[in-house]
């Protein structure tokens, strides 16, 4: 299957081919993750692993934040870039003063640069939170059938200046015993709340798949009031892990959004227009219009 897309800098083309396992081709290019896709084209992707962003540690929220916010902001993936550069340079400086007595007060050269970065990315991360929590009340309500509301929190050891820089003066004693930055932005995290109940410890299978479909809608919605325009939805095999009351709820909020659906059983869209392609071993066996 292939689909060829424009920019307002450039054309390109995209080919998937699934066998034994999906090849993504970009310009004629072997990706080696779906995420490389972003910056070429807007587009959210969406699978089954998708509920490690709930489920798993505070890397994979942080992960789901950056990735949004680096296809509408392109000079946060290069604050973000500086930012982890510096938290390597400082932690080599660490192991160097436990390992061989250095100057701590070198420290301070890091810890400016850390705060400075630092900053920059917190306020990106509070601006695309912010908007998050303004798509996904309504649509969690919708998806649900009001019977549930949801929040997200956010939380920070840079939420100011000062804060970070009494942060890293507390904790220099006890990041030099470990060899590591204790804090920071790159320690930050948001929270999913459902009733007022953190998701992650108290949310059922179902909850947490509900709340991954109304996060990701959201990102939709942010992305179309950024650019006025609807990314290109990815349902990497997803549409299996739900049941048919969650499909056609988000179904609902998809109509009018261009998706690819790549599954391993047949799957019936109701109300909606698309073509089916029957794939074995990376060929496509057939094409049908549905309607």
């Amino acid at each position: 299957m292939e689909i060829n897309f424009q920019k307002s800098d450039r054309n390109g083309n995209i080919k998937i081919e699934i066998g034994d396992k999906k090849q993504i081709y970009l310009n004629g290019i072997k990706l080696k993750k779906l995420s490389e896709l972003l910056g070429n084209i807007n587009i959210v992707i969406f699978t089954p692993d998708d509920i490690n962003i709930l489920k798993g540690g505070p890397q994979n929220r942080r992960k789901f934040l950056d990735i949004m916010i680096s296809q509408l902001r392109p000079n946060y993936m290069h604050v973000l870039t500086l930012y982890n550069k510096t938290i390597e340079q400082r932690n080599n400086y660490l192991k160097q003063i436990k390992l061989e007595n250095k100057d701590q007060n070198l420290l301070d050269i890091w810890d400016e640069k850390l705060i400075e970065y630092g900053i920059k990315i917190y306020e990106y991360r509070k601006e695309f939170i912010e908007k998050i929590q303004n798509k996904i009340k309504n649509i969690h309500k919708e998806i649900t059938q009001d019977k549930e509301e949801i929040e997200i929190k956010y939380f920070s050891d840079a939420n100011t200046r000062q804060n970070f820089i009494n942060e890293l003066k507390s904790r220099r004693k006890l990041d030099i015993i470990k060899g590591f930055t204790t804090k920071g932005i790159h320690r930050d995290d948001f929270v999913v709340y459902i009733n007022g109940r953190e998701v992650e410890i108290y949310g059922s299978q179902g909850q947490h798949r509900t709340a991954i479909l109304s996060l990701k809608l959201s990102e939709l919605k942010v992305i179309y009031d950024e650019i006025g325009e609807y990314p290109i939805l990815l349902l990497d095999d997803f549409m299996s892990e739900l049941d048919d009351k969650r499909r056609r709820n988000f179904l609902n909020n998809i109509k009018d959004i261009q998706v690819i659906i790549t599954c391993t059983e047949k799957i019936t869209l109701e109300n909606l227009k698309y073509f089916s392609y029957n794939v074995i071993d990376g060929n496509v066996i057939s094409k049908q219009k549905e309607e």
